[in-house]
């Protein structure tokens, strides 16, 4: 070979080279990479819930994975026959459109190839100059270089103009189909590869009968190469043209948000109910029409089918009002808000496993101090003693208060951050007792996902955490529940068929169409109304009040929430409740008018009992008592026990009996004691028979001040378990008076501590200290 051929090849090698370099790392247009894109929010059968435009104002969605088979055979039967043989460049059509040109003395073709189209778009469509067409050829060849053909047709199809601010197959698809392009028919494919030509024309009244003429062609044009069949031809020409593009939905855009804020990107499939959701959303906007004029702005609602343990509905918002007065923008089904009395069946669940409790154990119920903290009834009135499940049914706040104190303020507090709380983010002593009645915030996405994983648990299901993502966007997390199946079957029975304050009629017309167990809460200051239940599908969620905590006097949780929440299940329709999970059950002897087990001295009942659990107090109630012929206490000491009668009695403590009574006329106080036997009944019983119910043991109390600057009075209150007993009353030694039936004394005191005294007339002593604090 020569030197001057040599030379010749090597010139040509290094070329070629460069030529090769220039195409492999010369930079691609920025818009590659960097192309803003619209949010589409898609539900589980892949309806669309909601859009949210690009930060450029186009409708532009992800690209699709692959370019769908049907609008890829239009694009390129319309656009560019030889797509997969060229290199970018089509000289065959180059040539082509240069004769058709000239001929016509005008511009008619350009002769352009779907690469080269693509290059135009990433170099946002310049003017159609000879120098232009140059640079998207070069583009064109670097782009053939850089990327497979199913990427260049995947990104042609993402940034193709489809008239207006539609930009994309994906964004054209949904906004004058409603569907995702692969599930496009013939026609509609045909009409989206010919709109790119010419976009201007999908809109009302201009050349709407041209587009269809150029659509139909194309399908003719196909027919004609095999790609479709006689029938597939006739079916697609007798299509309409769609009709001009509606406002797309926005069916969850608080959700939205939230999914945007927490990264969940730019296409969202939830495990939502598109149909569900339209329908709850306009049973919300219903109740917010009638609440507003009761002064309550917001609503929220959360639908969880807890077979599957995935959110169905999910309205984060719906206000009435002023937008940004009552925060209209915010997410409240997302946002911590006061709990009120919503948390009471977990804790009644956890004691019940813990084995310090079952649903008939009575629970104390009357005037509490603990630390300054007097927690009071909804009703302002005091049972003595409830059993635990009625207590729950009803809502009760001091046995709720009495009963996390003898589970453990922290046990509860964390239990409550394992099952799902992400909101208890202070100490559990900075909550304290009132962690139960709403010292604490919850979020109603979070309380409804724990009321559907108690329901899961109560249906003998694996109750996982749940999801309003689908599967391939959000890990499948199985976090262990803290009840077990029993504990949360016997939680469930006890907020069965129970009305509430306020809606007893409305309650009993529901519960003959379908099962549900329910709890309401409202908050201090009536600022937060719940009401989550759960029927045998579906667990429903509301929380109801104003956005900026403004209070409503009318607002209340059986009232206000309460009502949307029955509606809602009306909309779910009935499900068959679960059967009792007898394997996670076991049953007891208790006693049947306190729930304790039985110790041989009562009447007994079978009580059901998580299997696990270990109850093992024996009824502190129920006494053994001696009894004369004429019904009187007696003892060994002064009658023979030849002669006695021997009862078991049912006796509640002094204060738990005389509020009890008011509430049970049969309740039976105990027989008084003859006479002669007084002095020896002293030394046998240890506690006293009456008990002062204000004020309580250790606790300080403010004594008024009277116009006149002097010291007030407070007036104290005692009970006897005998309504006829005399009480002598005693202030540090000094006597202050007696009372009989009725136990009340006004007492001046100075401020500092001091010892009450009170004797009964058979001598029973009872030493109780106080604390007066200053003015």
């Amino acid at each position: 070979m020569t030197s001057r051929r040599r030379t010749a090849l090597v010139l040509l090698l290094l070329s070629l080279m460069s030529v090769l370099a220039v195409l492999q790392f010369s930079p691609l247009p920025d818009r590659l990479e960097n192309t803003p894109l619209a949010t589409l929010m898609l539900d589980r059968h892949g309806r669309m819930l909601d859009a949210r435009i690009a930060a450029d104002q186009q409708w532009r969605f992800v690209p699709v994975a692959t370019v769908p088979e049907k609008y890829r055979r239009a694009l390129l039967q319309f656009e560019d026959q030889r797509f997969q043989w060229h290199p970018g460049i089509d000289p065959l059509a180059i040539g082509r459109a240069a004769w058709l040109n000239m001929k016509a003395g005008r511009v008619v073709s350009g002769g352009s190839t779907l690469t080269m189209q693509l290059a135009r778009l990433l170099r946002d469509d310049p003017p159609r100059t000879l120098n232009e067409k140059a640079r998207e050829a070069a583009l064109a060849l670097q782009l053939e270089w850089r990327f497979s053909k199913d990427e260049i047709l995947t990104q042609y199809a993402s940034r193709a103009p489809f008239g207006g601010n539609t930009v994309g197959l994906r964004a054209a698809s949904w906004r004058y189909f409603q569907r995702e392009p692969d599930a496009l028919s013939w026609a509609e494919a045909a009409l989206l590869a010919v709109l790119p030509n010419a976009p201007s024309w999908i809109h009302p009244g201009r050349n709407r009968e041209r587009l269809k003429e150029k659509r139909d062609r194309l399908l003719v044009s196909l027919h004609g190469n095999g790609q479709l069949d006689d029938r597939d031809l006739q079916l697609a020409l007798l299509e309409p043209l769609p009709a001009p593009p509606q406002a797309l939905p926005a069916l969850a855009p608080h959700l939205m948000n939230t999914l945007q804020k927490a990264g969940h990107g730019k296409l969202l499939q939830t495990t939502l109910d598109a149909a569900l959701q339209q329908r709850v959303l306009s049973l919300t906007r219903q109740h917010g029409e009638r609440l507003e004029r009761e002064g309550v702005h917001n609503l929220a609602v959360v639908v969880i089918d807890h077979h599957q343990q995935e959110t169905r509905a999910y309205i984060g918002n719906v206000t009435h009002g002023n937008a940004s007065e009552y925060g209209a923008a915010v997410d409240i089904a997302a946002s911590p808000r006061s709990t009120g009395s919503i948390l009471k069946p977990l804790l009644f669940g956890l004691m019940l496993d813990d084995g310090q409790l079952l649903p008939q154990t009575l629970i104390p119920d009357l005037p509490t101090n603990y630390g300054g903290f007097s927690p009071e009834n909804h009703d302002h009135s005091y049972r003595g003693a409830v059993p635990a499940h009625e207590a729950l049914s009803q809502s009760l706040n001091i046995p709720a208060v009495r009963m996390l104190r003898a589970y453990g303020g922290g046990r509860f507090h964390s239990a409550l951050q394992r099952m799902g709380m992400s909101t208890l983010f202070r100490p559990a002593e900075d909550y304290g007792l009132t962690l139960i009645l709403g010292g604490a915030e919850g979020r109603l996405d979070e309380i409804t996902a724990i009321y559907a994983r108690l329901m899961a648990a109560a249906s003998g299901r694996a109750p996982q955490v749940v999801r309003s993502l689908s599967l391939d966007q959000m890990s499948s997390e199985t976090r262990p529940f803290m009840l077990s199946s029993g504990a949360a079957w016997l939680t469930q029975q006890a907020l069965r068929d129970v009305a509430r304050p306020g809606t007893a009629r409305q309650w009993r017309q529901f519960s003959s169409s379908q099962p549900i167990a329910w709890k309401t809460g409202t908050s201090y200051g009536l600022r937060d109304a719940w009401a989550v239940g759960s029927n045998g599908r579906y667990t429903v969620g509301v929380w109801a009040g104003n956005g900026n905590g403004e209070p409503a006097p009318s607002l209340g949780g059986a009232a206000t929430a309460a009502p949307l929440m029955l509606d809602v299940f009306s909309l779910l329709g009935p499900a068959a409740w679960p059967e009792a999970p007898l394997s996670e059950l076991k049953t007891v002897q208790v006693c049947a008018d306190d729930g304790y087990l039985a110790g041989g001295q009562c009447e007994t009942r079978a009580q059901l009992a998580p299997r696990q659990s270990h109850f093992q107090t024996v009824t502190p109630h129920h006494l053994r008592i001696h009894l004369d012929s004429n019904g009187q206490r007696v003892h060994s000491g002064c009658e023979p026990v030849a002669t006695m009668q021997h009862r078991d009695w049912f006796v509640l403590p002094p204060a738990q009996a005389w509020f009890y009574r008011r509430h049970h006329p049969d309740y039976r106080p105990l027989p008084a004691w003859r006479k002669d036997c007084v002095s020896g009944a002293l030394a046998l019983q240890s506690e006293p028979p009456m008990a002062l119910v204000y004020p309580h043991a250790g606790s300080a109390i403010y004594i008024p001040t009277e116009l006149n600057g002097s010291l007030g009075r407070a007036v104290f209150r005692a009970v006897h378990q005998n309504p006829s007993a005399t009480l002598y009353w005693h202030l540090d030694d000094r006597f202050m008076g007696e009372t009989r039936h009725f136990h009340e004394k006004a007492i001046v005191a100075d401020p500092g501590w001091h010892t009450l005294t009170l004797i009964d007339q058979e001598g029973f002593r009872l030493r109780q200290r106080f604390k007066v604090l200053g003015r």
